[in-house]
């Protein structure tokens, strides 16, 4: 039987998927950025890469033949996390980087014993402990690796693009988290909505953001990710936008991400 206790190790950091079913919202460039920008600001922190199409690995210079191990070989549990993490050029930021190999395991994991708490048990390993923060890029679907996700989680941030379709299918993810909550893990929330790609000179982003404000209120982040180029650039050559050009809107923007993000753990510790 495997151990679903979330507070096996010493020191547990906030553990936090980053999740939306919906592609291209920036889920994955969020993953990135708001994990190098924790890390600068003195924060240790480890991201896993649980998408099979791998982007968060590469968008960190991990190239796809030097992927000794993945988050496949933890998730099937072939392997320690710790023998999974490696380093990457941010310091303070480690990676458990992804393969093609992890599109496999949803079949695989069909008929494993407690297939929905194979991350959880990975997370007892004390290697956590070197940790402030963990955070999950999740496939872009609700299957089995992101319940794994999800199941292992303190807090899900779900990126939100400024577009007409926005609030589409957040319900059906909402639900999900709440199910989540209600069979496998009582302890998950909502961390928090960001809005992406947002466009101040367009009416429909003012438009879309005043409407997510008004459903889902204090659980959107002040901090809008604005749609920049630089952003958008830094992928292709391998390194976090902050590494890319810091000066950037978008550098800055995933800075006081980083920073509310911070500010918003201390008062729920307050509270």
């Amino acid at each position: 039987m495997l151990s679903t206790d979330l507070s096996a190790a010493t020191r547990q950091p906030e553990i936090i998927a980053i999740a939306n079913q919906k592609g291209g919202v920036g889920k994955t460039t969020t993953a990135i950025n708001l994990a190098t920008a924790l890390a600068a600001i003195k924060k240790d922190v480890l991201l896993i890469d649980m998408d099979p199409q791998g982007n968060a690995s590469t968008g960190l210079g991990q190239e796809r033949n030097d992927r000794a191990c993945s988050s496949y070989e933890v998730i099937m549990g072939e392997v320690s996390l710790a023998e999974a993490i490696v380093d990457t050029l941010v310091p303070g930021l480690n990676l458990v980087p992804s393969t093609i190999d992890l599109t496999g395991a949803e079949l695989e994991l069909v008929h494993q014993d407690q297939r929905t708490f194979r991350l959880r048990r990975a997370f007892r390993d004390p290697v956590l402990e070197n940790y402030d923060y963990v955070l999950i890029d999740c496939p872009p679907s609700l299957n089995l690796l992101t319940l794994n996700t999800l199941a292992a989680a303190h807090s899900v941030i779900v990126p939100l693009q400024c577009e007409f379709f926005a609030l589409e299918g957040l319900s059906l993810l909402l639900q999900t988290i709440e199910t989540v909550k209600a069979n496998f893990n009582p302890s998950i929330e909502i961390g928090g909505i960001v809005l992406t790609m947002f466009d101040s000179r367009n009416n429909l982003s003012e438009q879309v953001a005043d409407d997510v404000r008004s459903f889902l209120g204090d659980k959107v982040f002040k901090t809008v990710i604005p749609r920049n180029v630089r952003v958008s650039e830094a992928p292709s050559h391998g390194k976090p936008v902050l590494l890319y050009d810091l000066q950037c809107a978008g550098s800055k923007a995933y800075l006081a991400l980083a920073a509310e993000l911070l500010k918003r753990g201390k008062k729920a510790k307050a509270a």
